[in-house]
């Protein structure tokens, strides 16, 4: 499907253990580009959370909001320095000698001595912790993907119906062209009777003339060409996928091939047609820089 390079994506999930949450959000850009905001538990899992999402989004500014919340109890534990233990021991044993003092030291004392017990993180489980961290990534980008495929639909139809009215164009230019040739023979005729004053007319200097006119202002290439652009644009929006920067290639080529028709015109309606052509022209522009 055709998906719009804006959208929105988010995942909540809670239990007695934890609260994870993961926001996505995106706007246009040319390339992919992801920031990440995580805490700082989760930074060893960048590199895997950059190849997850990379399945799911191929152009856009992407940015992801994580937030954990840990609620078990367990998460500290108690840790015994044995040898600074032993360390204190030692000088105890040797004030004991040197003062000649009883050394009346209990666990108790010992144990409050500074850093010979310390409280200390647990370590966290990878494996259990990327299991949570990827479960709430891969929904919140299935739903940020939905997100943009619903966009992209609504892009498609408003596509759509602005290259119908640009093949409308087209085609009131194709028909005008051998009018206007057809008037300029009349006219052409018309003033050389005049000039002459009703001698004869000599009807190859005519035919010439209107050859070299017709030559100058013939855009049927131009026609051809802009009426492939419209067709091949309506068969990659209808074929979907990843087709932004072809449709911008396409619309560029598009406005080339409008700009001859408006510069090779001296017909004031084909004039106003090729002027309608590049303004709907830069609006399907505008829409397919939100496609992704």
């Amino acid at each position: 499907m055709l998906k719009s390079m804006t959208g929105f994506g988010r995942c909540e999930n809670a239990t007695d253990e934890y609260r994870i949450s993961v926001e996505m959000k995106a706007v246009n850009h040319r390339y992919l580009d992801l920031s990440i905001k995580m805490p700082k538990k989760f930074n060893y899992f960048e590199a895997s959370i950059r190849t997850l999402l990379k399945k799911y989004v191929q152009r856009g500014k992407v940015d992801i909001f994580i937030n954990y919340e840990d609620y078990t109890e367990g998460n500290l534990c108690l840790k015994y320095n044995r040898a600074l233990a032993a360390e204190y021991m030692a000088h105890f044993k040797r004030m004991e000698e040197e003062f000649n003092i009883s050394n009346d030291i209990q666990v108790s004392a010992l144990a409050r001595c500074p850093e010979v017990l310390t409280m200390e993180q647990a370590p966290d489980d990878e494996e259990h912790l990327w299991e949570i961290l990827s479960n709430a990534m891969e929904e919140a980008a299935k739903k940020f993907v939905a997100s943009r495929e619903a966009e992209g639909e609504h892009l498609k139809q408003d596509l759509l119906g602005k290259l119908d009215y640009m093949t409308g164009l087209v085609e009131f230019i194709e028909s005008r062209s051998p009018q206007i040739l057809s008037e300029y023979r009349m006219k052409l005729e018309e003033k050389v009777k005049e000039l002459l004053n009703g001698a004869a007319v000599d009807e190859g200097r005519i035919a010439s003339e209107v050859v070299i006119y017709a030559d100058k202002i013939c855009v049927d290439e131009e026609t051809v060409r802009l009426r492939s652009h419209i067709e091949n644009t309506k068969r990659e929006l209808l074929s979907g996928g990843s087709v932004g920067r072809k449709l911008d290639f396409i619309a560029q080529e598009m406005n080339r091939e409008a700009n001859t028709i408006l510069s090779k015109s001296n017909d004031l309606e084909i004039s106003d047609r090729a002027i309608a052509l590049k303004t709907e022209i830069e609006k399907v522009r505008e829409q397919i820089q939100n496609i992704e």
